[in-house]
């Protein structure tokens, strides 16, 4: 091989174009594949950041719906202690109606036989004048005689 004056042109040629291609042409292409890089890490941290956010929305979901649920189930248990004392309220209400009315029905049965006493004396007082009209074979008379017949009811 001969290093020939060709050889040399080409060479200086060779290191004109690398010169100016590390000076022109090479920057821009760097700040590109930078700014890429960077954008690519970026997304990647973007990307993190919205799995971190996710899975703190997703616990606090989580959380919120096991209040609710809890908060639901209090809920639930207050509403049947509720009903429970009302059922019982009602129960209390109904038995003291109950005697209420007991007690005046037993009222009004002592009172109806007072006076089914009182009626039964004055029809055993009149059968009494009566069968002493007959026994006598003469008239009593009952306005005459009503301080008798008065004893003779208080008697019987």
């Amino acid at each position: 091989m001969s290093i020939n004056a060709t050889l040399i042109a080409q060479m200086i040629v060779f290191l004109i174009l690398v010169g100016f291609t590390m000076k022109f042409v090479w920057p821009p292409i760097v700040k590109a594949l930078d700014e890429r890089a960077q954008k690519i890490a970026d997304g990647l941290s973007a990307a993190d950041k919205a799995k971190a956010d996710l899975s703190a929305a997703n616990r606090r979901v989580e959380e919120q719906l096991a209040a609710a649920r809890n908060e639901t189930a209090q809920r639930l248990a207050d509403a049947e202690r509720l009903a429970q004392a009302m059922v019982e309220e009602a129960k209390t209400r109904a038995g003291e109606e109950g005697a209420k009315i007991v007690a005046a029905a037993k009222a009004e049965a002592a009172q109806e036989s007072v006076k089914a006493r009182e009626a039964l004396r004055e029809q055993v007082a009149a059968l009494a004048v009566k069968g002493a009209e007959q026994i006598l074979r003469k008239e009593v008379n009952a306005g005459v005689h009503a301080d008798l017949l008065n004893r003779l009811k208080t008697e019987l």
